[in-house]
């Protein structure tokens, strides 16, 4: 009879998190917790399975181990401000930046210029060396074409077209507060409309047919893709992302009137227990062999590297009206804004 070898308990619990991207204590995994040390832990923002392959190559071009945890724009800052002197994470990537913003504001984020970063234009770079951007992308419609014909409603191409009664219980968005992508939709309504009180009356009018406001702000696209609701708002580059994974029926659209973006981000947490190994981390995810990754896992964001490959998947922004999005002003108004939004509309009912 043949001996079976059984792995103890902490080996068990180390290899069942590695298959998840989750981190193993450090007690347990016994990976060193002093600065520079081979190691590091991410905040990812992105899609899971691109988290998964920027930590791969990563790891396997420098050999420094990396490990991620896939979180939204406000479950980041709301983790960092609560461990602020004792950080879980050493790097933030990915996400709009505003919610990079906001985490400067709460001393959460340390500066570093990368020397990578003189290669992307000033644009997409915090004039402070906070964050340095990664892609940009633009918010739309992913709309369902097959439930929008049942109810005898067009593709949408207006903000407008969002508060048609037909639409009623056929929108999904994510929560702002939780949510980067969701926060631009908000602050977009903001800047279209002339001021906070302006766009939070859009969104008073929309909040009718929002179905759900859920976590994640890619999470619109796919509840669209299985026909759930006629329209997710997300970034345009997840409906593609979607549709290319088989949910056919989604069309992306933008409004004509204007739209908001995001900057995806790249930044050093503060207090990093691994700042060495971290810096070197943002100096890769800066380059142009580690902005190209997104597109071998369906992610087709609008890339700042100049040296980048451009695909014809990824948005034309000169089909697109984009508005002129001011982020340091959207980092903020967004404590006080979406405190207005939890009070004034996600909680009450629908009419």
């Amino acid at each position: 009879m043949k001996k079976r070898h059984l792995l103890a308990p902490s080996a068990l619990l180390a290899f069942a998190m590695a298959l998840t991207g989750c981190v193993v204590p450090e007690s347990q995994s016994g990976a060193s917790s002093e600065p520079g040390s081979d190691s590091l832990t991410i905040a990812c923002g992105a899609m899971e399975d691109l988290c998964q392959k920027w930590t791969e190559e990563f790891s396997a071009s420098t050999g420094i181990h990396a490990t991620y945890v896939r979180l939204s724009s406000g479950e980041t800052v709301a983790r960092l401000d609560s461990a602020k002197d004792n950080p879980e994470f050493d790097v933030w990537h990915g996400g709009p930046v505003d919610g990079y913003g906001a985490a400067v504001e709460k001393g959460l984020i340390e500066a570093y210029d990368s020397p990578s970063a003189a290669e992307i234009p000033d644009k997409y770079k915090d004039p402070g060396h906070h964050w340095t951007g990664v892609y940009v992308g633009v918010l739309g419609f992913c709309s369902n074409s097959a439930v929008l014909d049942q109810l005898g409603v067009d593709i949408p191409d207006s903000w407008d077209d969002l508060t048609d009664p037909a639409l009623k219980g056929q929108i999904s968005t994510a929560h702002p507060s939780t949510s980067g992508t969701a926060f631009t939709t908000l602050w977009t309504q903001v800047t279209l409309r002339g001021g906070e009180d302006e766009g939070l009356d859009y969104m008073k009018k929309m909040h009718n047919n929002v179905l759900q406001y859920t976590k994640s702000g890619t999470a619109p696209g796919q509840i669209a893709g299985r026909g759930e609701v006629g329209v997710g708002l997300v970034f345009s580059h997840d409906c593609v992302k979607y549709a290319e994974e088989g949910m056919k029926d989604l069309v992306v659209s933008f409004p004509q009137e204007g739209t908001g973006y995001e900057i995806g981000g790249v930044a050093l947490i503060k207090n990093s227990k691994n700042s060495d190994a971290a810096k070197k981390y943002i100096d890769w995810a800066i380059s142009a062999d580690a902005q190209n990754i997104g597109q071998t896992v369906g992610s087709y964001q609008l890339l700042t590297n100049p040296n980048a490959k451009a695909n014809d998947k990824m948005v034309d922004l000169d089909a697109v009206t984009l508005l002129d999005y001011d982020f340091a002003k959207a980092s903020a108004a967004k404590p006080a804004l979406t405190a207005r939004f939890d009070e004034e509309i996600a909680a009450k009912p629908r009419e």
